[in-house]
């Protein structure tokens, strides 16, 4: 960190600097027994939340450099969610690890911005993705005129205040009283200022950066911003968000295809076949150039296919030694690359998996989840199915497995 006698670089009035708070640890966002990754991880649309709010900020023009504070534990976490954002990686900094409080980490943040020279800083919670570029933009035009705001929405509901044992005590006017959300926005000097002065006195309690500014003696203007930029924290706020995702994609990408594919290989001497991305102890294996994964061929073709773009064949011989032995959810990944690529997605997959053995009913939901992670879908949106061929043809005399799969892709027209 800066020293705290040093003084403060020249602020230029073009750089904006955004402070994206990812340190916490987002225990009300999981049921009992789920052990995923912090809210801030977690992936809504197939994609990680934090990754989404960065992609907010760096549409913005006037945001020149953003710093995300994270836990110490969550490097990786970090590393992985940021290979995955869009835009302009230059203005996106080295992530810096926060403290044991929020307002510790804001602060950590804010003297990781130092040789930035900001001139404004904007301070948001990762778990906000769906700030809109009308907020950070009011948010900005808001420090021409104040040293210090906060954005949010006027309270419209009536207030009730209850005791310990929820009997209502006292109904609360509601005139003056707002819901404070984030970005909440400063002048850089004043906000770091503030920060370092409740340090040195020991204050480390205050639960936003607004009441480290009021606490300083600034005075902290309310700005509103839509009812939209919500915090995600329970699993309800989680479901509302892929549902607000989903509804906004399709009606973006109203350009609907299917594809079918359809795969077989033969058994060889081994061990166990691989299916959907998952290992199956089996008496045989699968016999190809690659893992032979029946399902996963399948289901690459039938993306291309809707896309009109070959077949696995065509990007990945079965000639070329590079695609000796390798995992054919490359070759799925690929396919949705190229879905990307034409600003499409890959919205439904449903495979069946014809074979007399082995049982496929117990890996299926494995299979669904390998194949929800590499489309980047949702698990409801991923079908695997088995069933036999009657010991009919070569399926049915276990010479082998085939597989089935169509794919839903939507793109923009």
């Amino acid at each position: 960190m800066a020293d705290q006698t040093t003084p403060f670089p020249t602020a230029s009035p073009v750089h904006v600097a955004v402070v994206l708070v990812a340190a916490g640890r987002g225990a009300r966002a999981m049921g009992i027994d789920d052990r995923g990754p912090p809210k801030q991880y977690r992936r809504i649309g197939g994609r990680p939340v934090i990754t989404r709010t960065i992609e907010a900020f760096l549409a913005h023009p006037a945001v020149g450099s953003i710093v995300a504070v994270i836990h110490g534990d969550d490097r990786r976490l970090a590393e992985e969610a940021f290979a995955e954002v869009q835009g302009d990686h230059g203005r996106l900094l080295a992530p810096v690890v926060g403290g044991p409080t929020r307002q510790v980490s804001v602060r950590h943040g804010l003297e990781a911005l130092f040789q930035q020279k900001p001139g404004l800083v904007l301070i948001h919670d990762a778990v906000r993705p769906f700030v809109t570029l009308e907020t950070v933009d009011t948010a900005i035009h808001a420090l021409d005129s104040c040293d210090a705001i906060v954005v949010g929405v006027p309270v419209v509901d009536t207030v009730k205040r209850v005791n310990a044992v929820g009997a209502i005590v006292d109904t609360v006017p509601r005139d003056g009283l707002w819901r404070a959300a984030t970005p909440q926005g400063f002048r850089y000097d004043t906000i770091l200022t503030a920060h370092r002065r409740a340090a040195s006195e020991g204050r480390i309690d205050l639960t936003d950066d607004g009441a480290v500014a009021e606490w300083a003696g600034y005075s902290v203007h309310m700005v509103p911003c839509d009812e939209g930029n919500v915090k995600l924290t329970t699993p309800d706020d989680f479901a509302n968000a892929e549902a607000r995702l989903t509804a906004e994609t399709f009606l973006r990408l109203p350009d609907v295809r299917v594809g079918i594919g359809y795969d077989i290989h033969s058994f060889e001497p081994g061990n166990a076949v691989v299916l959907g991305g998952v290992t199956i102890p089996h008496t045989h294996k699968l016999n190809g150039h690659s893992d032979s994964d029946a399902a996963l061929h399948a289901l690459t073709d039938a993306i291309l296919g809707a896309i009109g773009d070959g077949d696995i064949g065509a990007h990945f011989s079965p000639t070329d030694p590079r695609w000796k032995g390798a995992k054919s959810e490359i070759f799925l990944a690929d396919a949705v690359r190229r879905v990307k690529e034409r600003g499409g997605i890959v919205a439904h997959c449903d495979v069946t998996i014809v074979a007399e053995a082995p049982k496929i009913g117990p890996h299926r939901d494995a299979m669904r989840a390998e194949i929800a992670r590499i489309c980047g879908v949702t698990i409801d949106r991923v079908g695997v199915k088995a069933t036999t061929n009657e010991k009919i043809g070569s399926v049915g005399r276990k010479e082998g497995i085939a597989a089935v799969a169509s794919a839903t892709v939507r793109l923009p027209i």
